[in-house]
Order: structure tokens, then sequence, then C-alpha cells
């Protein structure tokens, strides 16, 4: 904001401030006795076939709240937009139906302030469905104007850290996140139809786990300990079907201490659901399943525009392992020696991927197919088999140790879901804990710790069961054609505003 910008605003406020203050003084500045009776969206909805003639003759009452968008003053009669939660509605007013000096009153409102009608429909000559007021009250004062009407709140920076303005001025923001309130509706609806119990397990944890990945710490004043946020619910969950629950699913807030991208944000929403008596290709039937119905029942279709791309969620995914995406799109690559770890760390040398000493043949695959295959993964599409170096809680796979039955399922170049097999062998999961706390002894801040309870927990016997991680907000970001995680999310990490 210019100088000169800032100064005509303080000017505004300073007069809106005024406004309030000859409010206060008449009484209660801030009333809130008003009961409204009908949103703009269902009055356009139930009435979009009547007439004037038919409005007039009907006599329907109503009472109308919202933001006041428009204001157009015509002398004696003017017209308002009122905008509430589902829309807006207009309203006219005119000053030989109003009570004595409330015309007068009204002109001196500002656009931004909240503001009660009630009155008749009516639709003007243009069509418009319309409340001929007889009575306004001026419920908020704003004492701050709202962005230019043209302009709207076009700066990035100001729409993620002022919210609550991005909402009032952009329909396109509203819509997003009522997408976003829809899918979770839908997820939720899909797994109760599958008896699937919804459960909470704590953010805050004495040991980080279920994930790779450096937590956030804090500290428990009380009890003088130091805790973790969550990096996944994941062991909390296992340990549920141990316990006997065998379909349970959490839509939870996780924390990662990692960098800020257009794909990350250091909170963010995941679904989290643990399926015993079941393996990882079930799962991936279930996930095809959960997006194609959830794309049509969201946006009424299977074909979801994204970045100018369509993406088709009526088709059955392709499903090809790691190694077969790395011979596929690394023409060059030998396939006999996918597995030869110095053959890897050169080929790795030569794509610019930085080799660490503590890299085996599985961490090298997973470098390669990062940098090569990720990004070409347009189509939704299954890859299986991740190497079991990479996946310390994945199940080996019977045939093929090196490997696990794991999946993660991409779309448009991206992650957006991570599932498999999960290891029950109590024995081999401590052996699995104990080389990632020797990563994490060695300096590795992602790798996880040995935990003892879970291994306790899996010694009560966990039946054969496959978990599947979601990100819900990679998900909302495909559905609203958002390029931004920062877009989906109302109030995403910033750094600290300074004020004066």
């Amino acid at each position: 904001m210019t100088d000169q910008s800032s100064t005509d605003e303080s000017k505004l406020i300073a007069e809106r401030r005024r406004k309030l203050d000859s409010m206060r003084e008449l009484g209660n500045a801030f009333p809130n006795d008003f009961e409204r009776n009908a949103v703009a969206d269902e009055l356009h909805q139930t009435y979009h076939a009547h007439g004037d003639v038919m409005l007039r003759a009907e006599k329907i009452e109503v009472a109308v709240a919202g933001r006041m968008m428009i204001k157009r003053v015509m002398g004696k009669a003017s017209f308002i937009k009122l905008q509430d939660r589902s829309g807006q509605i207009q309203v006219r007013l005119e000053r030989d139906r109003l009570a004595d000096g409330a015309y007068q009153d009204f002109k001196k409102w500002d656009v931004g302030d909240i503001v009660a009608a009630t009155g008749t429909l009516f639709r003007t000559k243009t069509g418009e469905l319309t409340v001929m007021a007889g009575a306004v009250r001026l419920l908020t004062k704003s004492l701050r104007p709202l962005p230019e009407k043209f302009h709207g709140l076009a700066d990035q920076e100001t729409r993620y850290r002022q919210r609550y303005v991005d909402l009032i001025m952009n329909e396109s923001s509203r819509r997003v996140f009522q997408i976003r309130s829809a899918i979770i509706a839908y997820i939720r609806a899909f797994l109760d139809a599958q008896d699937f119990l919804e459960v909470e397990t704590p953010m805050m944890q004495t040991i980080p786990g279920g994930a790779l990945a450096r937590p956030f710490r804090t500290h428990h004043n009380a009890l003088d300990m130091e805790l973790y946020l969550r990096i996944a619910p994941e062991l909390n969950l296992k340990r549920l079907i141990v316990g006997g629950f065998e379909r349970v699913y959490e839509i939870n807030r996780s924390f990662r201490n990692e960098g800020v991208s257009t794909q990350h944000n250091p909170e963010f929403t995941m679904l989290e659901l643990y399926r015993a008596f079941a393996e990882y290709s079930d799962l991936m039937d279930m996930l095809e399943a959960l997006m194609r119905g959830m794309a049509q029942s969201v946006l009424g279709a299977t074909g979801v525009i994204f970045q100018g791309e369509e993406l088709d969620f009526s088709r059955s995914c392709p499903r090809m392992t790691v190694e077969e995406l790395i011979c596929h799109f690394n023409p060059d690559i030998e396939p006999n020696k996918l597995r030869d770890r110095n053959y890897l760390a050169g080929v790795s040398a030569a794509l610019d991927i930085p080799v660490r000493d503590s890299f085996g043949a599985g961490k090298l695959q997973i470098e390669i197919f990062e940098k090569t295959c990720e990004d070409e993964l347009r189509q939704p599409t299954f890859v299986t088999h991740y190497p079991t170096e990479v996946s310390p809680l994945s199940r080996c796979n019977d045939d093929d140790p090196f490997v696990t039955d794991r999946f993660e399922y991409f779309v448009a170049g991206r992650e957006i879901a991570n599932g498999f097999s999960e290891l029950n062998d109590p024995e081999e999961q401590a052996d699995r804990f104990r080389a990632q706390a020797a990563s994490r002894d060695a300096g590795d801040e992602e790798a996880m710790a040995f935990d003892h309870d879970y291994i306790r927990a899996l010694e009560y016997g966990m039946p054969p069961t496959a978990g599947i991680g979601v990100g819900i907000d990679r998900l909302v970001m495909l559905f609203t054609d958002s390029p931004s995680i920062r877009d989906v999310l109302l109030f995403p990490h910033m750094r600290p505003e300074v004020f004066d």
C-alpha cells in the first residue's frame, strides 16, 4: 500500500469511527435481536419461477441480513445488495416506505456494514428478485473500507494473511472452501457406509512416529517433559486395530517441520485409515472408487480440470512398479543393474542427485524416481513395490523382500496418497526400528525413533491389515484447480506481520 493510499484509508477509518461514536450516543450500537428467516440462495431457488405479478399478489414477507456490498442512492429511492453465507440478495429502499428518519440514517451507512431488512419480495423491471424494504437496521458498523469493487483483493499475500477480507470479496475463494467441506463430508459418508469407525488420537506425543519427517518439539511445563507434535497418527491407529477396531479412520491435523512450498505447509490435513483382513491392492480398489464417486458427487463429473489439464477419474488407474517406471522414463538405465548400489550411485551423480554413504540401492532408486518420474505421472496412477529400505512400516513382498507391498497414488505429477500392507511381525518391526534409530543417531532427523510400546502392541497380535494416508489439502487443490496449497488452507503458515 502506498503512503497516499494509506493516508486515504486512515481518513476513511476515522470518519467511520465518528459515525460509530454517534451511534453509541443513541444507544446500543451493536444490536443482537434481529431474527433472519431467509438467505439469498434459498430465496432465489424457491421463487425463481415467480413473476412480479405473482410475487406482489402473494405478499411474501422476508427478513434478510448480510454485508452491504453495493449501495446505489437515487434520490428518494435506493438499491443495496446484501451478501450472506449463500450469496447476494437485492433490497430496495424508498424514503416514504420507511420510518421517519430511517432513510436519512441509511444514506450515512457505508459499504461493508452489516445490514438487516424486512419487507416483501418483488421483481424489478430487469427481472431481479428484490426485497421491498419496510424496515432497515444497521447491525454492525464496518470501520475499515473494503477493497475497491473492480480490483477486489488481488494481492496474494494479503489474501492469505487477511483471509476474512478475501472471503468477503472473492466468490471463487468461498467456493474453494465450500468444495473442501463437501470433499471431507463425502469421505466421511463413504467410509461410514463401509463400517469404518471415526476416531481421534493425540496430537502431542512422547515419541514421533508413523512417517519419515522432522517433528516439531514442544514442552509440557507441569510434567517437565519434551513432547512432539504428531507427524502422522499411524501407530496409534494401528494400536486400535490390535484392540479389535477392525476398520478405523481419522481425518487429522498433522505437523512436519519442513519447508514451505506450493505443495507443503507445516500444518496439514490427512485422512488415515486402516482395515484389518485386507491387503494393499484392496485399498487401491477402494481409493479408485472413492475418487470416482467424490468427483461425481462434489463436481458433478468424473473429469476434473486442473491447471488446464483434464484428469480422468472414471477409469481404472495404471499400476506400475517403481523399477518399471524408472526404466520407462530412463531408457538408458540398465534394468539388470537396478539393485546395484554402485551403479545407481553413478546414475544419481549424473542426474545431480546428492548421494550419501548411508544410501542403499533402495534409497537411490527412490531418489532417481522422484527426480525423473514423478512429474511425468499426469493421469491418476498407482506406483507400487517401493523398496523396503524407504518403507519402515510396510510389509515385505513375500516373493521379493527387496520391495514392500506398498503403493503411492499420483495425480498431476504429485503424490496424493500412500498405502501399504502393514508390517505385523513384531520382531521384524523391532529390527526396522533399530535401523531407523541408528540412522537417527547418525544425524538423520527424519528417521523414526524406537517405539517400545508399539512393539508391545504388535506382540499381542495385529491381524493382517492394510492402511492408507491421503493428503486432503492436495486433494482439494486438484478439485478446485488451485496451484498452491495456500489457496486451499483458510489460514496458511506465514511469517509474522509487523504492525506499527
